[in-house]
């Protein structure tokens, strides 16, 4: 017989297991749950590059599975370009109070100071990998074996076989098939088409990490569908007479090729078992590129844009038995993947890393994305001024702020802002400007992003560096095959300094 006191501890028991029911999953569900994390990230795709988007010409079967299956942030958005996107994810905070305004110039590289979410993961007991593109610095410092992944397969600069003046650059001659890539320090001479190579590599090593009982995280940021647009021929051949020109179709190839690949993970993942104990993330960093003409899901702008259509991306968040399938409507961002993934794997911020992130966990919105959470202001900037200039005579070019239902920009501003204003909410595609109509509006978030600004002068450690006279990464591959360079790799590293080619060294080659 139930005794009273028993009688009121089992209704409640029971009304609480029914409200579970009703509302969903509690946090304790996901909080602290540690299940394997598997982060893919594409290198400019756009939004509308997927054909769960609505896009008319491309197929694209596994990420549409991702989409399906998971929860899926519809206002999700990201920086313009390739590196600062990166840092965002992986410190939680702007770009720019990460020292990042460019993607090149040493303007690339994340500041010491910042901590890493591989580096808090890594606190957490998970084993981490990074598979593709790193893109946040390519000094030996900066590397991702430094910053927190203990397994490191990448390439160097923004994309395979780039170099610039300074410290961004890639293997010397590098290709899109056969690439050389760092293995965690040594490079490596491989077999097949990058995207193959990449995701191949993170399958092995997962294979080896579900063996150990430790969970793991893999990122693999693939350098497609980056230009240049190089597909490989079975892949192009698809979209051949479909796309509006050359450069879309080997464009949409490679994203096939990529959706092909992610397929083959989540093959394995249910090979292995593992499926139930793995959380896979999918997002692009920034907005389209040569898809842009075949469809941009109704969207003003593309890469490089303050526009929706350069910052807008998709956000999947697949984890079968624990998240449930749904859209989720709330204003997020890439300064939200860091702390959300903290919270779901139980890692403890120390209070300087509290103070570092300004993102807010997205965990409330996976476990019920029909919730909500106070509206919010995002800042957006190009950044990409000249080297060595003054930050603020680009204080107003391709810029904007945002909240749930407004977004002001100045798309063409300088030390003075041309500001526009646009209800996303009621036109989404950005066609009338109402700044007239709502001057308060205009005022209120001007001066959110004035102050903004403000806070990130201090942090903008890069602006002044000087880079040296050869990319590292070429030094590094020169010094473990041999050769050298030669006056051609001096003036494209460093037109300035060509002459100052080793009389000796100007006719070697790397081998």
């Amino acid at each position: 017989m139930i005794q009273p006191r028993m009688k009121a501890s089992f209704f409640r028991l029971t009304l609480f297991a029914l409200l579970a029911v009703l509302v969903g999953e509690s946090s304790a569900v996901v909080a602290g749950k540690r299940p394997n994390i598997i982060f893919f990230l594409t290198d400019d795709q756009g939004y509308g590059d997927i054909s769960a988007h609505g896009n008319p010409v491309l197929k694209t079967p596994h990420m549409d599975r991702l989409h399906a299956e998971g929860v899926r942030f519809t206002d999700f958005h990201v920086s313009p370009t390739c590196a600062p996107t990166r840092s965002a994810l992986f410190t939680g905070r702007h770009e720019f109070k990460n020292g990042i305004t460019h993607t090149i110039l040493e303007r690339e590289r994340l500041t010491l100071k910042a901590t890493t979410l591989a580096q808090v993961l890594q606190t957490a007991g998970y084993t981490t990998g990074i598979f593709g593109k790193w893109h946040l610095g390519d000094e030996g410092e900066y590397q991702p074996g430094r910053r927190g992944f203990s397994e490191v397969f990448i390439h160097g600069a923004g994309g395979i076989g780039q170099s610039y003046p300074g410290s961004c650059g890639d293997a010397p001659g590098n290709k899109y098939f056969d690439p050389y890539i760092l293995h965690n320090g040594k490079f490596e001479k491989t077999q097949g088409y990058c995207t193959d190579v990449f995701y191949g590599q993170a399958t092995q090593w997962m294979d080896t990490q579900r063996k150990s009982g430790k969970p793991f995280f893999c990122y693999i940021p693939s350098n497609a569908p980056h230009g240049p647009y190089i597909a490989r021929p079975e892949d192009k051949a698809l979209y051949d007479g479909k796309a509006p020109n050359d450069q879309a179709a080997s464009f949409l190839g490679m994203v096939h090729n990529i959706d092909q690949n992610i397929g083959k993970v989540l093959a394995k993942l249910d090979e292995w078992g593992i499926a139930k104990d793995t959380l896979v993330v999918f997002m692009n960093d920034n907005g389209g590129t040569a898809g842009v003409p075949v469809w941009n899901a109704g969207m003003r702008g593309s890469k490089g844009s303050a526009w929706l259509g350069g910052t807008r991306a998709s956000s999947f968040w697949r984890w079968p038995g624990t998240l449930k399938p749904a859209d989720c409507g709330v204003l997020a961002a890439n300064i939200d993947f860091f702390p959300t993934i903290a919270e779901i794997t139980g890692a403890k911020l120390t209070d300087e890393v509290r103070k570092q992130v300004e993102g807010r966990s997205l965990v409330s919105l996976l476990e019920n994305p029909a919730s909500s959470l106070p509206d919010r202001v995002q800042f957006t900037h190009l950044g990409r001024w000249p080297k060595m200039a003054d930050p603020n005579l680009s204080k107003f070019a391709m810029c904007s702020v945002r909240n749930t239902r407004w977004q002001l920009i100045s798309p063409n501003g300088g030390a003075e802002p041309k500001w526009q204003l646009f209800d996303v909410k009621a036109d989404p595609g950005q066609e009338t400007n109402v700044a007239a109509q709502h001057p308060e509006v205009v005022k209120q978030l001007a001066a959110a992003y004035d102050q903004w600004w403000s806070d990130c002068q201090p942090l903008l450690v890069n602006e002044k560096v000087v880079g040296p006279k050869l990319n590292p990464f070429a030094e590094l591959y020169w010094k473990q095959f041999g050769g050298g360079p030669t006056e051609a790799d001096y003036k494209r590293m460093d037109p300035a300094r060509a002459l100052e080619a080793p009389e000796g060294r100007k006719k070697g080659k790397a081998k």
